[in-house]
């Protein structure tokens, strides 16, 4: 050790080195302007056309000999000055050509990192970084990384958020991944056409167009009717079967591992110990397969589905390994409401059910689209009682809980007494729950 290497009794630290996207990020980033363009256009349309017929072959030439230099620089100027780095404690990006920004995001408030690769950036060889952040909306991004260079930072940062020595973060490389599961194309898409979504659609679209043109005798009318009613229905169906094609649920010290896509193809992670409430939901023609389909609210992530479909004995194994030592009560369990309430919501009160075990608060709603949320206690941050004019004249109460994902999952029309007993009997469950439960850690 030399003179140099200390000052003052402290070892210097390395100096941080800041990288620079992939190459290719400026292609991306040089449309900004043509999309500026672009949307005046599609504003005002009729202001664009009387434009575009005021410019000479000539003047039409020369715009675009400026503005396809002027996009391609704009292009590598922000790429030029964006620059991105990892500390010992967090993940720096600097961005901005004239205002600049530094997002400072710390590693132990990282919750997911997923990898996207849309169709294009899968050719280029390159892929797209998402950071799930606590405290935060959306996801910062780093966008665009070469496909090797993404999978090598995702392992790093999440080596660092785990708790890793900086110096040997970037040697633990990917956790491995056991594959669970693995959705067959065929049962994706035969369930989709089984969810009545896409058929509401259409039929919704066959009875509306046909009475507009009846009405109107307007083209445009009707297109401008048709069109999101077919889209809708298109998202339902063929969206939905794009974007959740060859789904795959592997498991991994990091958490479990998603990967789907058909042209998109995404690399997702739920992480172990932020999932806030599992939902088993089951459509209506779905019941004489078995099928269900699992989602989820993480907190401090967008991640909200586990499997698109999946046998129901699969779907409660996955379930176990998502929330350790909670088990699916089974449908005998769930307590019904008691008559009475169907004088608040009548036939759909048969829908309603509950069912509290010593690891989980589990309710059910739905007649035709069955859905049970199961809510461990210790990830319950708080319990209300609700009870409406209408409720308290039947003797009948709501019971919320909400979890740490800012949604809230209910106990429908329960008793009265039931609920104030529920109420305090909840408050302490949870209260025990998070003294007994294991720290939300990555690779725990």
């Amino acid at each position: 050790m030399t003179a140099g290497d200390v000052h003052d009794g402290v070892r210097e630290r390395p100096p941080v080195r800041e990288r620079r996207l992939h190459p290719v990020t400026p292609l991306r980033r040089a449309w900004a302007p043509v999309a500026v363009l672009i949307g005046w256009a599609l504003h005002d349309p009729d202001q664009a056309q009387r434009q575009l017929a005021r410019l000479t072959t000539t003047t039409l030439l020369l715009g675009l000999a400026v503005l396809v230099p002027a996009a391609a620089l704009y292009g590598f100027l922000t790429w030029w000055f964006t620059h991105f780095a990892v500390t010992d404690s967090e993940l720096r990006i600097r961005t901005g050509l004239l205002f600049r920004r530094t997002a400072h995001i710390r590693l132990e408030r990282i919750q997911a990192i997923d990898v996207t690769q849309p169709l294009l950036a899968r050719v280029a060889g390159v892929a797209k970084l998402r950071l799930d952040v606590i405290g935060t909306d959306k996801k910062d991004e780093l966008a665009f990384l070469g496909a090797d260079e993404a999978r090598s930072l995702r392992a790093e940062l999440l080596a660092r958020a785990a708790g890793f020595a900086p110096e040997t973060a970037h040697e633990v490389g990917e956790a491995p991944s056991r594959e669970m599961l693995r959705v067959p194309p065929r049962v994706l898409a035969v369930s989709l056409l089984l969810t009545g979504a896409t058929w509401g659609w259409l039929v919704v679209a066959a009875v509306v167009v046909p009475l507009l043109w009846t009405a109107t005798h307007s083209l445009w009318t009707v297109l401008a009717v048709a069109v999101p009613l077919l889209g809708a229905a298109g998202a339902s169906s063929v969206g939905r079967f794009v974007a959740e094609y060859d789904w795959t649920l592997g498991e991994s010290p990091d958490g479990l591992r998603i990967d789907h896509g058909l042209l998109d193809r995404t690399h997702e992670t739920v992480p172990p110990g932020r999932v806030q409430t599992v939902r088993l939901v089951e459509p209506l023609l779905w019941r004489r397969r078995g099928w269900v389909r699992v989602e989820l609210d993480v907190a401090g992530s967008s991640n909200s589905l586990l499997l698109p479909v999946a046998p129901r004995e699969i779907a409660e194994s996955v379930v176990a390994r998502v929330l350790p030592g909670v088990s699916v009560p089974p449908r005998e369990a769930l307590g019904r409401p008691p008559r009475r309430a169907r004088w608040c919501v009548p036939v759909w009160w048969r829908g309603y059910g509950l069912a509290v075990t010593d690891t989980v608060f589990a309710t059910r709603r739905g007649l035709l689209r069955r859905s049970l949320s199961l809510v461990p206690h210790a990830k319950v941050q708080s319990v209300r009682l609700v009870q409406g004019p209408w409720q308290r004249g039947r003797g009948v109460a709501d019971v919320h809980v909400d979890t740490g994902a800012n949604k809230s999952v209910t106990a429908r029309l329960r008793d009265a007494a039931e609920a104030a007993d529920l109420l305090h009997a909840q408050a302490e469950r949870s209260r025990t729950g998070r003294r007994d439960a294991r720290p939300d850690r990555w690779m725990a």
